[in-house]
Formats: C-alpha cells, structure tokens, sequence
C-alpha cells in the first residue's frame, strides 16, 4: 500500500468498493442485521401515524442542530424553535439561521430525491447551496483546500489531510461515486454498507469548499429513502456521531491512512442502529403525548372539534395561524382554543415580539432528552 502523505493532495484515493474480506464478516454482517431491524422498524412505525408529517420538522430539526453542532454550530433549544417559528430574519440569529437552512436543505434533497429515484449530481450541489446558502458549486481545481486540525496554539496550523485536487479530477471522482450509489447491478451490495461507505468517499474526496460534512450527512439520509429504508426523512442519525465525534474522525482518518474500512462500516452500522432506537423512542413518546391530548380535550369536553390536535405537535412554539385549516379559518378561534388549551395547563403563554404564543412544554422535553 501507497504510503499516505497528508500534505499532498490525495488523487489517489482508491473507487468503492473496497476489497471484499475488509468489510463483510461474521461482525459486520451481525451488526448488518441489526441496523436492518431496527430501521425496518422505525419505517413501520411511522406508517402507522395518521400524519407523518406532524414528526418530520421535530426529527430534521433536531437532526439539524446535531448535524450542525458537530461543526461547532450551537444555539439553544428555545432560541431553535422560536427561529422555527417565526422564520423571519427579525428573529433569526446566526447560528438559528445555519440550522434552519440545514433543515431547508435536507426538505430540498428529499423532494429532488422522491421525484427522480436516484441520487445525482444537481441535488447534491443543491443541497450544499442550501446548507451555504451559496451559489459556489464543486470547487475548483486550482483551490488549495486543506483540512486542518482545531485547536489552539501550534495545533492550529496542522494539515491532517489535503483533498483530491486537480482539472477534472473532483468531478471524476463524484461521477465513481454515484455509480456506485446508484448501480446496483455492477455492485450489488446492501444498501446501508453502500451508505456507510460512500459516506467516507464523500468526506475523502470533499468536493466543497465548505459544508461538506452537513451536506454529506444529508446524502445518507437521502439514500436511504431512495433505497425505501425510509419513507421521510426521520433518522436523527447527526447525535451518535456528535456524541461520538473524535471516534467520527478517527475512523475516518482511519480509513484514509492505512484502508482500515472495517472499523469505520462497524461505527456507521452502529449510528444506524442507536440513532433508528433513539427515533423510535421519540415517536412513541410524542404520539403517547398526542393520545393522551385528545383524551383530555375529549375528557373535558373543550368545543376545539375544528382543530386538528396533531398540529399542536409540529413544533414546541404554536403560533395561532399554526392551526389555520380548511376547517379553522379564524385566527380568533385559533386564539380561543389555545386559550382553553392553556386553561387545562397543556400549553403555557408567552409573549414573543408583539404577539402571544403558546409553548408545549411537554413536547420540548421530549425532544430535548
């Protein structure tokens, strides 16, 4: 094997997929089955929601701000879903505005990807642009890209890896590895090791300027619901690796320095299976919340039979126009029946700018466990 020189543009970085005997043993295979399970069952459950919609925003949020905080994004949970509420710019800061248009992101792959079937160039450079919110695409050849380490003091400045780079040569390499995405017959291998090991093929060959890593955990969601794992975007799969982060990197650079694919396929298979449990957990909570609603309204007989009781649960912050439909039209009866909600202590009021708003405080605590 070609010794690794981190400092020199990596052109060399092998196609997909690697030798069979690295990544498909009794181990793998094991965890392979696990993963499967347990992502078939996140599928199934969420197809038994009336609407699986009322979880998408709350999933790809908090999706979202993991993703992001991995890149050392932060904001707070109120901050998050006051700027979700509102999205306007007034009270939109920073850190809330690069989470959202993450969220904004990974809905535009979804909807590129439910239309055409297959993964290709043009979502994800429309994803990247969202994330950015740029009209910058693949960089270009003569870009001098390098990853540095963070830190502080003489870790600053040192390179621990430099991308491919050269005229054609990115985009060489992005075209490989949609092929190898998206032909299963030439490589017929399971999709969730397909996942796992593109993943690291897009992070190896960093076709961005910036944003590769948000975009990138964007691309496995979105393969996924293109091989049907998934029907929506519902796996929170940025919190294993947040919560696993220096692990993240290491096997990456694992990887690249001396081809140890096994323990990075290991790692991936885990993040699906922890991350689909985890998703799990939260459906069930959040429709044993929304049960347990109905039954009190029901309970004690409150007159909301216009309101659709899953919107309380498409966001903590619950602005009366939240619950407009076809058959609430009035924001003052929108207003009355949040009053009524409040008056049973299920929501709590609170003035944000120059109106009231209603919390689900019981819904925040859900998603931030």
């Amino acid at each position: 094997m070609e010794a690794f020189d981190r400092n020199i543009p990596y052109n060399q970085l092998p196609p997909l997929p690697p030798a069979i005997e690295l990544y498909h043993d009794d181990e793998v295979l094991n965890k392979l089955m696990l993963a499967s399970r347990r992502l078939a069952e996140l599928k199934g459950l969420a197809s038994t929601l009336p609407n699986q919609s009322i979880f998408v925003n709350t999933i790809a949020l908090r999706e979202a701000k993991a993703s992001s905080a991995i890149e050392n994004i932060f904001t707070t949970d109120d901050e998050l879903y006051r700027s979700l509420s509102y999205q306007e710019d007034d009270y939109m800061e920073g850190a809330a505005k690069e989470i959202l248009h993450y969220r904004e992101a990974l809905w535009k792959g979804y909807q590129r990807i439910t239309s055409e079937k297959t993964l290709s160039i043009d979502t994800i450079i429309d994803v990247y642009r969202e994330v950015k919110r740029s009209n910058d695409g693949i960089r270009p050849y003569q870009a001098e890209v390098v990853i540095k380490k963070r830190g502080w003091g003489s870790l600053v400045a040192e390179t621990v890896y430099t991308p491919p780079r050269g005229k054609g040569v990115v985009e060489k390499k992005m075209a490989e590895l949609l092929e190898f995405l998206n032909d299963d017959t030439k490589f017929p291998i399971d999709s969730i090791l397909k996942m796992a090991m593109a993943h690291y093929q897009f992070e190896a060959i960093h076709p961005f300027r910036d944003g590769n890593g948000r975009t990138g955990r964007i691309l496995c969601i979105l393969y996924l619901i293109q091989k049907h794992l998934l029907d929506l975007p519902i796996l929170y799969l940025s919190a294993y690796i947040l919560q696993n982060k220096d692990d993240y990197y290491w096997r990456l650079n694992g990887v690249t320095g001396t081809h140890i694919w096994k323990s990075w396929i290991l790692y991936m298979l885990e993040a699906v299976s922890q991350t689909a449990e985890y998703t799990i957990d939260k459906i069930i909570r959040i429709k044993h919340l929304m049960e347990k609603t109905q039954t009190l309204i029901l309970k004690n007989r409150l007159p909301v039979n216009k309101m659709d009781v899953p919107r309380l649960f498409e966001q903590p912050y619950i602005r009366p126009k939240n619950l407009l439909s076809e058959k609430l039209k009035s924001i003052n009866t929108a207003k009355k029946y949040l009053t009524q909600l409040e008056s049973l202590g299920m929501l709590t009021k609170e003035r944000v700018g120059k109106e009231f708003v209603w919390f689900n405080t019981d819904l925040m605590t859900i998603l931030s466990d």
